[in-house]
């Protein structure tokens, strides 16, 4: 019979795995980032709300389950594609670059190890444990 840390340590990508996912967030991040500068936006802007995405942690103050849920609905890509989508199809080109932003926030999470949360805990994440020495996390 697992225990509860091995069952929790079972829902975390590990090894090769964790290596592909962390390479794609930081392949994701540049590309944000060089899109972000063909098309020309403000780098103020970039710079001002890089970080945005994370206001949606606030949501742990209504318990793990209820932050995990607002959380990973920040950080998931789904989101900002569908911004993508819609600003395409609407002829909003101003849309994408806070897109982008959103993007390059995502990829960064994802290549220093910050991943979907667990409703388990904060720092029970798809691409590991957050903060764990010597893990998959920082």
């Amino acid at each position: 019979m697992q225990t509860n840390t091995q069952n929790l340590e079972s829902h975390s990508v590990s090894g090769g795995p964790l290596f592909w996912l962390r390479l794609e967030g930081t392949i994701v991040f540049v590309l944000s980032i060089l899109l972000y500068a063909h098309i020309g936006a403000s780098w103020w802007r970039f710079a001002l709300l890089l970080l945005a995405p994370d206001v949606v942690m606030a949501g742990y103050w209504l318990g793990a389950r209820w932050g995990a849920v607002l959380y990973n609905l920040g950080h998931s890509y789904v989101a900002p594609l569908l911004l993508a989508i819609f600003a395409i199809m609407a002829g909003k080109g101003a849309l994408l670059s806070y897109l982008l932003i959103w993007t390059a926030h995502i990829g960064m999470d994802r290549a220093l190890g910050y991943g979907l949360k667990y409703a388990s805990g904060f720092k029970h994440t798809h691409l590991g444990w957050s903060g764990k020495v010597g893990g998959h996390g920082l």
